[in-house]
């Protein structure tokens, strides 16, 4: 075991299986409350959506907590799902989400790409949308992509914040850690989190590796000033974890040095 620990900031229930996945490649794992995930109250825009939701064709969730959000909320209104529906997952953690908690078959990137909205947007049944229904479930802010796109190929678009995301201050043994460097690894899986975290980041911590789920994050990381971006595989547990256990091997880990020259 490990004597300093890899700090990991993902927020909600999600944390638990990414601390068992790194605790069982042999470190201590502490987690970072730095984000808090909560449920918006019901608006006239999305009761009139969860009303007519067997009017949509596609249905695209971009979080597995916009999953639980969206199953609430249709548990609430359906007490037997519509059918005919095609859903749609950024990642395989969403997709579980859906799955869990809807019982549906979920479509996903390709195997191989990224978890994002770029591979998600590649699928061959998200190309020509014209005239089609479809509802996006998110959270406040985030990246517009999606909507944009989806728009932009015929789509009759619904986008529904279903939930808001809120920073909190890093607590006093966090705001050490990240002044001292004092910790084997970080893992932030969030733009979001990243750029908030790395106020509190001296250069011992910008030094030190920092384990992100895209390349779209080892670029901002590179613009943060983060020296040690590991890419991993995707956001899940299990792919967060290897890029963890690999983080030390300069020959195993994927360090994102072009976007590093980028940044």
């Amino acid at each position: 075991m490990m004597s300093l620990p890899v700090v990991i900031c993902r927020p909600g229930a999600r944390a638990a299986p990414l601390a068992e996945a790194i605790d069982a490649e042999g470190f201590a794992v502490e987690r970072a409350e730095v984000m808090a995930l909560e449920a918006l109250p019901e608006t006239q825009a999305m009761r009139a959506a969860w009303l007519d939701f067997d009017q949509f064709r596609r249905v695209v969730v971009t979080s597995p907590f916009a999953a639980e959000c969206l199953a609430e909320a249709l548990d609430r209104y359906w007490p037997q799902l519509p059918v005919g529906i095609e859903y749609y997952g950024v990642g395989p953690s969403t997709a579980a989400a859906l799955h869990d908690t809807l019982g549906v078959r979920v479509h996903v990137p390709p195997s191989g790409k990224e978890h994002s909205s770029e591979a998600l947007l590649s699928l061959g049944s998200l190309q020509r949308l014209t005239g089609q229904r479809t509802l996006l479930v998110g959270g406040e802010g985030g990246r517009a992509l999606l909507g944009e796109t989806l728009a932009e190929r015929g789509a009759r678009l619904t986008h529904l914040a279903v939930y808001r995301r809120r920073l909190l201050e890093p607590s006093p043994t966090l705001r050490h850690r990240l002044r001292e460097g004092d910790y084997h690894a970080l893992v932030v899986s969030s733009g979001e989190i990243l750029e908030h975290l790395a106020r509190w980041c001296s250069c011992t911590a910008l030094d030190q590796p920092l384990i992100v789920s895209s390349h779209r994050l080892a670029t901002l990381a590179g613009t943060l000033g983060f020296r040690v971006p590991v890419v991993a595989s995707g956001a899940t547990p299990t792919a967060l974890a290897a890029a963890v256990a690999r983080a030390r091997d300069p020959k195993e880990a994927d360090v994102d040095h072009d976007d590093l020259e980028k940044g």
